[in-house]
């Protein structure tokens, strides 16, 4: 719970999640409000086809910013990594729980875009805007990754996990969005039900 705060200021380097989830004429909001523990927690064990929850997209008046709790299960050993990259999305993942290895970068089999009519396709665009998948087929990167770990993730850099052993690797990412891809004043349903 303490490493989730922590991780919540060091976003609040880059931002203050609003209260106020939309702005007027370009300007940032003037309220800020956090984002529990709780509330991840709700967020994380709710029912998504994709491991990747959005919490809120919020409007800061001259770009958007979007806060997400991810999950990702167990991998099976030699069983080929996936990939995947956003165009326009910078993410910075704080691991709060698990390890894993992170692969970034390199070459990628099998790349195509994701559309609305892909299965996961629409949550997809939803959480990170227009992307792209396939499997790494020699990554640029690898590294271990566990809890109090950040990284960030430059738009259109391949990235996925692997060696991520029963249990999963929990983490935070948030993601500044200066072309306004992800839907200011989104709330996942998880959190304005742990806010009751």
């Amino acid at each position: 719970m303490r490493r989730i705060l922590i991780a919540a200021a060091l976003a609040s380097a880059l931002l203050i999640v609003p209260t106020v989830t939309s702005t007027q004429g370009g300007k940032p909001p003037q309220l800020a409000t956090d984002i529990t523990a709780a509330e991840v927690q709700a967020v994380l064990k709710a029912p998504s086809v994709i491991a990747d929850r959005l919490m809120t997209a919020v409007d800061m008046g001259a770009y958007n910013v979007g806060v997400g709790a991810l999950r990702r299960g167990p991998t099976t050993p030699g069983a080929p990594v996936g990939a995947i990259n956003h165009e326009q999305i910078t993410e910075v993942y704080y691991i709060v729980s698990g390890t894993g290895t992170l692969l970034t970068g390199g070459a990628v089999t099998a790349s195509r875009t994701v559309t609305a009519a892909d299965a996961a396709g629409k949550e997809i665009l939803t959480v990170v805007g227009p992307s792209n998948q396939g499997t790494f087929s020699k990554p640029a990167q690898r590294r271990k990754v566990g809890p109090g770990d950040i990284v960030i993730i430059p738009p259109g850099v391949y990235h996925g996990f692997d060696d991520v052993p029963a249990g999963g690797i929990d983490y935070v990412a948030v993601r500044p969005d200066p072309n306004r891809v992800l839907k200011a004043g989104y709330v996942h349903p998880a959190v304005t039900a742990a806010k009751k």
